[in-house]
């Protein structure tokens, strides 16, 4: 099956009106295969991979499901997410293709934000997008309700799996109404889910996209790590040193694109801004410029730029770190298409932005290499090369007489040849040297992948433990939602009467306890500090315990023994 357009799809006129205000035009696979199937009402099981564009795909038909004339608000939709940030991520989305359409009223739930909040929001809410943990809290407070639930989404189920949040998703489904329609989106089919979809779903129909098609086999993907309020700076270098022909650099805000626009301009570059408060007129001008090669450069967001199919981009520039993996693939996938080879370059400043970038790595399985930004040096030397090279190709050219009339001119006042060529050539090319400043790479050129996680793991302790009832999953998933860390990234677990010990990558483990700060786990405050060990070798894990009498707790049957632990 071919891609379709959304005018195909036949959209109600509401959400078809966002959708185009939002910049697309054609469905991706999983959008064309999915909006049909799941509209049926049937329950269906989505293997997509990230970036291809499965919250759209789930959202239209859920919010066609909803019925806004009830009389009373009712919560009809839920959709359950891994982690806070694709909670935020999917509630956006709703609420952009929602934006005409009056009656839906969307509410995202995660730990670490305000309950009270979250609890009177909810009284209006007829779809609810959240973390199974903060959605387990608001059942048990009562805040939610689940009677009248018509269709349940689990985003990105294997990841939320691997966190733990097994028992809490079987809990939550088992307390909606048997007739409810389910939707499940997985990257992966590993056993436990195909354990939960014949528990939870009834002859589930499989939509699957082409793994093929989302591929970043021809991208090579780098970085820079500058020092904060260095970036746009780099960002010159950056285009001065590579010089391609087209390219496009994204932003996370409207006015971020507005000062690159401008910053860009003023130095030289042929460069147009993209993003939502422009309108369609003005849109489709730089688009044309773009698509045309008139101008070399495009700064936008990423709302802006979705619909975009240009397929000689060379280079793309991440000026901003994606808000997440779905975005970075959308943003790097503009380049290396039509089998051509593309390169993206992330702007990195500080410790954290590179963290946020490992965990991207990680999450596309790719491997993101650090370079060292070009030196003023080094791109004057390529710069010159380039500049020989077009007066050289020019040579052979006819010149118009009142030059050859003035060079003669200058010479017979006694004038060398030669000199006259160096100042002509400085007055020529001499301009674009000054507007570059000197930019330090604040770490030296490595790789970072994967499993870029080196110096071992680090304890740190949690004030919470077998006397409050916590099992590992609620750890798992109440860390997973305050940091940047998945379920894989966590080492082991030991949970004792009152305090729980977790191993964490060791260069994370800061900032974990800072993110860490006033997380409710199981309803209850905890507090969260870092184990000084001495003397530690281990590199791999933490030593089991000395006691090693099984622990047979159960959480949820009650049942109690020396302790708790848990391995990955």
């Amino acid at each position: 099956m071919s891609t379709l357009s959304f005018e195909e799809l036949n959209l109600t006129p509401k959400v078809k009106r966002a959708i185009d205000e939002m910049g697309f035009d054609t469905a991706t696979s999983i959008q064309s295969k999915a909006i049909p199937v799941i509209r049926t009402g049937v329950d269906v099981i989505g293997r997509s991979q990230t970036g291809t564009g499965k919250t759209v795909a789930f959202a239209i038909p859920a919010i066609e499901r909803v019925d806004t004339h009830e009389s009373k608000v009712t919560l009809q939709v839920l959709i359950l997410c891994p982690t806070r940030e694709l909670a935020q991520q999917a509630c956006q989305e709703f609420e952009r293709l929602t934006k005409f359409k009056r009656g839906i009223n969307v509410v995202d739930v995660y730990g670490g934000a305000p309950m009270e909040r979250q609890i009177s929001r909810l009284k209006r809410a007829n779809v609810v997008v959240g973390t199974p943990g903060r959605i387990m809290d608001h059942m048990r407070r009562k805040t939610i309700k689940l009677d009248n639930l018509k269709m349940v989404i689990l985003d990105e189920a294997d990841e939320m799996l691997s966190m733990g949040f097994k028992e809490d998703i079987e809990t939550i489904l088992k307390d909606t109404p048997e007739d409810r329609q389910t939707v499940l989106f997985s990257a992966t089919m590993p056993p436990s889910i195909m354990s939960l979809t014949r528990e939870f779903q009834s002859k589930p129909t499989v939509v699957e996209v082409n793994k093929s098609k989302v591929t970043l086999d021809n991208i090579a993907q780098l970085c820079v790590d500058v020092p904060m309020g260095s970036k746009k700076d780099a960002l010159n270098l950056l285009l001065r040193y590579y010089n391609p022909s087209l390219s496009m650099i994204f932003c996370n805000t409207k006015q971020m694109v507005d000062e690159i626009t401008e910053h860009l301009n003023q130095n030289g570059f042929d460069v147009d801004g993209l993003h939502g408060d422009m309108k369609q007129s003005q849109r489709t001008k730089v688009m044309n410029s773009f698509k045309s090669g008139k101008t070399s450069i495009l700064v936008a967001t990423d709302v802006a730029a979705r619909g975009i199919d240009v397929n000689n981009i060379e280079y793309v520039f991440n000026y901003d770190i994606p808000q997440n993996n779905e975005y970075y693939v959308h943003r790097i996938g503009r380049t290396g298409r039509a089998g051509k080879t593309g390169t993206a370059i992330t702007i990195c400043s500080g410790r954290r932005q590179v963290s946020v970038l490992q965990n991207i790595a990680r999450s596309v399985k790719s491997k993101i290499g650090i370079i060292d930004i070009p030196n003023v040096d080094d791109i004057l030397k390529k710069s010159a090369e380039l500049q020989a090279e077009i007066i050289e190709s020019s040579l052979s050219a006819k010149v118009a007489d009142k030059y050859t009339d003035m060079v003669q001119e200058l010479v017979d006042k006694g004038n060398d040849a030669q000199r006259i060529a160096e100042v002509a050539l400085q007055l020529l090319f001499g301009k674009e040297d000054k507007k570059l400043v000197e930019v330090k790479s604040e770490r030296k050129a490595k790789s970072y992948s994967s499993s870029d996680f080196g110096g071992g793991y680090q304890k740190i302790c949690i004030s919470i433990g077998r006397n409050h009832r916590v099992a590992p999953n609620h750890i798992v998933g109440a860390i997973a939602e305050r940091t940047n860390l998945s379920g894989k990234d966590i080492g082991k677990i030991e949970i004792f009467d009152d305090v729980s010990f977790v191993g964490i990558p060791s260069k994370v483990a800061d900032k974990v306890v800072e993110d860490m700060a006033g997380c409710k786990i199981c309803g209850r405050p905890t507090k969260t500090t870092l184990v000084e060990e001495k003397n530690r070798q281990r590199k791999d894990s933490f030593r089991k315990p000395k006691d090693k009498s099984k622990s047979n707790y159960n959480p949820r049957k009650g049942k109690s023994g020396n302790r708790g632990y848990y391995h990955k």
